[in-house]
Protein backbone atom coordinates (compact mmCIF):
# COMPACT_ATOMS: atom_id res chain seq x y z
CA UNK A 1 0.00 0.00 0.00
CA UNK A 2 1.19 3.72 -1.13
CA UNK A 3 2.19 6.28 1.76
CA UNK A 4 0.25 9.19 2.13
CA UNK A 5 2.64 12.11 1.79
CA UNK A 6 2.32 15.67 3.08
CA UNK A 7 2.38 18.09 0.66
CA UNK A 8 6.05 19.76 2.75
CA UNK A 9 7.18 15.97 1.98
CA UNK A 10 6.50 16.23 -1.78
CA UNK A 11 7.76 20.36 -2.20
CA UNK A 12 11.23 18.47 -1.03
CA UNK A 13 11.10 16.08 -3.66
CA UNK A 14 10.55 18.65 -5.84
CA UNK A 15 13.10 20.64 -5.12
CA UNK A 16 15.40 17.75 -5.38
CA UNK A 17 14.38 16.57 -8.56
CA UNK A 18 15.49 20.45 -9.86
CA UNK A 19 12.45 22.83 -9.46
CA UNK A 20 14.36 25.93 -9.13
CA UNK A 21 12.24 28.66 -6.55
CA UNK A 22 11.35 31.80 -8.28
CA UNK A 23 11.22 29.96 -11.42
CA UNK A 24 8.30 29.58 -14.66
CA UNK A 25 7.52 26.26 -14.43
CA UNK A 26 4.56 24.14 -16.44
CA UNK A 27 3.26 21.67 -15.27
CA UNK A 28 1.12 18.78 -16.91
CA UNK A 29 0.24 15.96 -14.41
CA UNK A 30 -2.34 12.99 -13.80
CA UNK A 31 -3.07 12.91 -10.31
CA UNK A 32 -3.74 9.54 -10.31
CA UNK A 33 -0.20 8.33 -11.07
CA UNK A 34 0.64 10.21 -7.54
CA UNK A 35 -1.52 9.69 -5.90
CA UNK A 36 -2.17 9.87 -2.23
CA UNK A 37 -1.16 13.11 -1.36
CA UNK A 38 -2.67 14.71 2.18
CA UNK A 39 -5.14 16.87 0.42
CA UNK A 40 -5.49 15.70 -3.04
CA UNK A 41 -5.01 18.02 -5.99
CA UNK A 42 -4.72 20.91 -3.82
CA UNK A 43 -1.97 19.44 -1.91
CA UNK A 44 0.14 19.09 -4.75
CA UNK A 45 -0.93 22.44 -6.34
CA UNK A 46 0.56 23.35 -2.39
CA UNK A 47 3.46 21.73 -2.83
CA UNK A 48 4.28 22.68 -6.22
CA UNK A 49 3.73 26.81 -5.62
CA UNK A 50 5.89 26.01 -2.27
CA UNK A 51 8.76 24.69 -4.18
CA UNK A 52 8.34 27.72 -6.42
CA UNK A 53 8.06 29.97 -3.58
CA UNK A 54 6.57 33.42 -3.75
CA UNK A 55 9.00 34.94 -6.58
CA UNK A 56 7.61 31.65 -9.12
CA UNK A 57 5.19 31.38 -11.41
CA UNK A 58 3.03 27.60 -11.79
CA UNK A 59 1.86 27.21 -15.19
CA UNK A 60 -0.88 24.57 -15.94
CA UNK A 61 -2.75 23.91 -19.35
CA UNK A 62 -6.63 24.78 -18.93
CA UNK A 63 -7.83 23.93 -22.44
CA UNK A 64 -11.69 23.38 -23.43
CA UNK A 65 -13.14 20.22 -23.52
CA UNK A 66 -15.60 21.61 -25.88
CA UNK A 67 -15.11 22.76 -29.63
CA UNK A 68 -19.16 23.76 -29.78
CA UNK A 69 -19.39 26.64 -27.57
CA UNK A 70 -17.80 29.46 -26.96
CA UNK A 71 -15.03 29.54 -24.40
CA UNK A 72 -15.68 31.37 -21.38
CA UNK A 73 -12.30 31.07 -19.12
CA UNK A 74 -14.70 31.54 -15.69
CA UNK A 75 -16.88 28.79 -16.21
CA UNK A 76 -15.41 26.19 -18.96
CA UNK A 77 -13.77 22.93 -17.26
CA UNK A 78 -10.70 21.46 -18.31
CA UNK A 79 -11.39 18.22 -17.57
CA UNK A 80 -9.26 16.84 -20.39
CA UNK A 81 -6.24 17.94 -19.16
CA UNK A 82 -6.94 16.33 -15.49
CA UNK A 83 -8.12 17.29 -12.23
CA UNK A 84 -5.20 19.19 -10.86
CA UNK A 85 -5.32 21.30 -13.84
CA UNK A 86 -9.42 22.07 -13.62
CA UNK A 87 -8.47 22.37 -9.75
CA UNK A 88 -5.42 24.86 -10.18
CA UNK A 89 -8.03 27.58 -12.75
CA UNK A 90 -10.74 28.16 -10.44
CA UNK A 91 -8.54 28.52 -7.32
CA UNK A 92 -8.60 32.55 -6.16
CA UNK A 93 -5.47 35.07 -7.36
CA UNK A 94 -5.07 32.42 -10.68
CA UNK A 95 -5.02 33.89 -13.88
CA UNK A 96 -6.78 32.07 -17.03
CA UNK A 97 -6.00 33.06 -20.47
CA UNK A 98 -9.42 34.28 -22.66
CA UNK A 99 -9.02 30.99 -25.50
CA UNK A 100 -9.90 27.25 -25.90
CA UNK A 101 -6.40 26.85 -26.15
CA UNK A 102 -6.17 28.61 -22.55
CA UNK A 103 -3.40 28.19 -19.88
CA UNK A 104 -3.98 28.88 -16.44
CA UNK A 105 -0.86 31.03 -14.32
CA UNK A 106 -0.58 31.96 -10.40
CA UNK A 107 2.36 34.45 -9.84
CA UNK A 108 4.26 37.44 -10.75
CA UNK A 109 4.73 36.58 -14.44
CA UNK A 110 1.04 34.97 -14.88
CA UNK A 111 -0.44 38.02 -16.25
CA UNK A 112 2.42 38.08 -19.20
CA UNK A 113 1.66 34.78 -19.73
CA UNK A 114 -1.72 33.89 -19.86
CA UNK A 115 -2.54 37.72 -22.21
CA UNK A 116 -4.13 37.48 -25.26
CA UNK A 117 -3.01 34.80 -27.76
CA UNK A 118 -4.46 34.17 -30.86
CA UNK A 119 -6.27 31.26 -31.15
CA UNK A 120 -5.80 29.58 -34.40
CA UNK A 121 -1.92 29.04 -33.93
CA UNK A 122 -2.51 27.88 -30.30
CA UNK A 123 1.27 27.38 -29.59
CA UNK A 124 3.58 29.19 -31.34
CA UNK A 125 5.95 31.97 -29.32
CA UNK A 126 2.72 34.60 -29.09
CA UNK A 127 0.95 31.89 -26.76
CA UNK A 128 1.61 30.93 -23.14
CA UNK A 129 3.20 27.80 -23.69
CA UNK A 130 5.48 30.48 -26.04
CA UNK A 131 5.91 32.66 -23.71
CA UNK A 132 6.93 30.30 -20.72
CA UNK A 133 9.72 29.33 -23.71
CA UNK A 134 10.97 32.90 -23.75
CA UNK A 135 11.25 33.55 -19.86
CA UNK A 136 13.28 30.51 -20.00
CA UNK A 137 10.98 27.99 -17.82
CA UNK A 138 11.05 24.50 -17.16
CA UNK A 139 8.43 21.72 -17.99
CA UNK A 140 7.47 19.32 -15.32
CA UNK A 141 5.59 16.05 -16.49
CA UNK A 142 3.94 14.34 -13.46
CA UNK A 143 2.70 11.03 -14.29
CA UNK A 144 2.71 11.28 -17.47
CA UNK A 145 5.17 11.42 -20.37
CA UNK A 146 6.43 14.09 -23.23
CA UNK A 147 3.31 12.46 -25.14
CA UNK A 148 1.64 15.61 -23.04
CA UNK A 149 4.14 17.83 -23.63
CA UNK A 150 2.54 20.98 -25.34
CA UNK A 151 6.17 22.55 -25.23
CA UNK A 152 6.65 19.86 -28.53
CA UNK A 153 4.27 21.56 -30.50
CA UNK A 154 6.02 25.23 -30.12
CA UNK A 155 8.93 23.38 -31.49
CA UNK A 156 6.86 21.92 -35.03
CA UNK A 157 5.85 25.57 -35.23
CA UNK A 158 8.90 27.13 -34.96
CA UNK A 159 10.14 24.38 -37.59
CA UNK A 160 7.19 26.11 -39.95
CA UNK A 161 6.22 21.81 -40.15
CA UNK A 162 3.97 21.99 -43.43
CA UNK A 163 1.18 19.48 -41.67
CA UNK A 164 -1.92 19.88 -39.49
CA UNK A 165 -5.13 19.00 -39.02
CA UNK A 166 -8.35 21.18 -40.12
CA UNK A 167 -10.05 22.74 -36.39
CA UNK A 168 -12.98 24.44 -36.02
CA UNK A 169 -14.15 26.29 -32.31
CA UNK A 170 -16.43 28.86 -31.23
CA UNK A 171 -15.77 32.37 -30.37
CA UNK A 172 -17.60 35.80 -29.21
CA UNK A 173 -17.19 38.97 -31.44
CA UNK A 174 -19.47 42.08 -30.60
CA UNK A 175 -21.24 39.84 -29.09
CA UNK A 176 -22.10 37.66 -31.77
CA UNK A 177 -21.02 33.89 -31.83
CA UNK A 178 -18.66 33.17 -34.45
CA UNK A 179 -17.32 29.68 -35.97
CA UNK A 180 -13.42 30.00 -36.67
CA UNK A 181 -12.22 27.36 -38.67
CA UNK A 182 -8.48 26.61 -39.36
CA UNK A 183 -5.43 24.54 -39.36
CA UNK A 184 -3.65 23.24 -36.51
CA UNK A 185 -0.51 21.57 -36.20
CA UNK A 186 -1.66 18.72 -34.69
CA UNK A 187 -1.62 15.03 -34.45
CA UNK A 188 -1.81 11.88 -31.91
CA UNK A 189 1.61 13.12 -30.06
CA UNK A 190 2.30 9.67 -29.74
CA UNK A 191 6.24 9.99 -31.05
CA UNK A 192 6.53 12.62 -28.98
CA UNK A 193 8.01 10.01 -26.19
CA UNK A 194 10.98 9.89 -28.56
CA UNK A 195 12.17 12.96 -26.52
CA UNK A 196 12.89 11.05 -23.64
CA UNK A 197 15.87 9.02 -25.35
CA UNK A 198 16.81 12.42 -26.95
CA UNK A 199 16.93 14.22 -24.13
CA UNK A 200 18.51 12.10 -21.41
CA UNK A 201 21.28 11.30 -24.12
CA UNK A 202 22.27 14.96 -23.67
CA UNK A 203 21.55 15.18 -19.98
CA UNK A 204 18.73 17.35 -20.84
CA UNK A 205 16.57 16.15 -18.28
CA UNK A 206 15.94 14.83 -14.82
CA UNK A 207 14.23 12.00 -13.61
CA UNK A 208 12.48 11.32 -10.08
CA UNK A 209 9.56 9.99 -7.80
CA UNK A 210 6.98 13.03 -6.59
CA UNK A 211 4.19 12.24 -4.92
CA UNK A 212 3.69 8.23 -5.61
CA UNK A 213 4.86 8.45 -9.16
CA UNK A 214 7.24 9.15 -11.89
CA UNK A 215 8.26 12.56 -12.76
CA UNK A 216 10.26 13.97 -15.80
CA UNK A 217 11.87 17.59 -15.32
CA UNK A 218 13.54 19.94 -18.08
CA UNK A 219 14.00 23.00 -19.60
CA UNK A 220 11.29 24.75 -22.25
CA UNK A 221 14.46 25.47 -24.45
CA UNK A 222 16.51 22.59 -24.01
CA UNK A 223 12.98 20.57 -25.38
CA UNK A 224 12.44 22.81 -28.05
CA UNK A 225 16.05 22.63 -29.36
CA UNK A 226 16.71 19.40 -29.08
CA UNK A 227 13.01 18.83 -31.28
CA UNK A 228 14.20 21.67 -33.83
CA UNK A 229 17.11 19.23 -34.25
CA UNK A 230 15.21 15.95 -34.96
CA UNK A 231 12.61 17.92 -37.48
CA UNK A 232 15.65 19.61 -39.48
CA UNK A 233 16.25 16.20 -40.36
CA UNK A 234 13.23 14.74 -40.68
CA UNK A 235 9.88 17.14 -41.00
CA UNK A 236 7.57 14.09 -40.10
CA UNK A 237 9.81 12.71 -37.07
CA UNK A 238 6.94 12.95 -34.88
CA UNK A 239 4.20 11.27 -37.45
CA UNK A 240 3.41 7.87 -37.61
CA UNK A 241 3.76 6.03 -40.80
CA UNK A 242 0.96 6.21 -42.83
CA UNK A 243 -1.68 3.81 -42.40
CA UNK A 244 -0.92 3.39 -38.38
CA UNK A 245 -2.49 6.45 -36.86
CA UNK A 246 -5.85 8.46 -38.36
CA UNK A 247 -4.69 11.58 -36.61
CA UNK A 248 -1.47 11.88 -38.50
CA UNK A 249 -2.68 9.95 -41.35
CA UNK A 250 -4.95 13.16 -41.53
CA UNK A 251 -1.95 15.56 -40.51
CA UNK A 252 -0.11 13.99 -43.02
CA UNK A 253 -2.63 14.38 -45.58
CA UNK A 254 -2.22 18.29 -45.08
CA UNK A 255 1.42 18.35 -46.01
CA UNK A 256 0.83 16.30 -49.35
CA UNK A 257 -1.46 19.02 -50.19
CA UNK A 258 0.93 21.48 -49.15
CA UNK A 259 3.94 19.62 -51.04
CA UNK A 260 1.52 19.38 -54.17
CA UNK A 261 1.02 23.22 -54.29
CA UNK A 262 -3.03 22.84 -53.81
CA UNK A 263 -5.04 24.99 -50.87
CA UNK A 264 -5.87 22.84 -47.49
CA UNK A 265 -9.32 23.13 -47.22
CA UNK A 266 -11.18 24.12 -43.77
CA UNK A 267 -13.91 21.90 -42.47
CA UNK A 268 -16.50 24.40 -43.45
CA UNK A 269 -14.60 24.82 -47.12
CA UNK A 270 -14.53 21.00 -47.58
CA UNK A 271 -18.30 20.85 -47.48
CA UNK A 272 -20.67 20.59 -50.37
Amino acid sequence: MMNTLEPDQVTAQLLSLGVEPGAVLVVHTAFSELAPIQGGPLGLIRALRAALGPEGTLVMPSMSDDDDHAFDPGTTPCLGMGIVADTFWRLPGVLRSDSPHAFAAAGPKAREITAAHPPDVPHGLDSPIGRVHELGGQVLLLGVGHDANTTIHLAENLAHVRYGRPKCLMTVSAGQLTRLDYIEIDHCCGNFRLLDQWLDAGGAQRHGIVGNGQARLAGSRAIVQTALAHLAQDETVFLHSAGLCSECDEARATLSAVAAGRTIASPANSRS
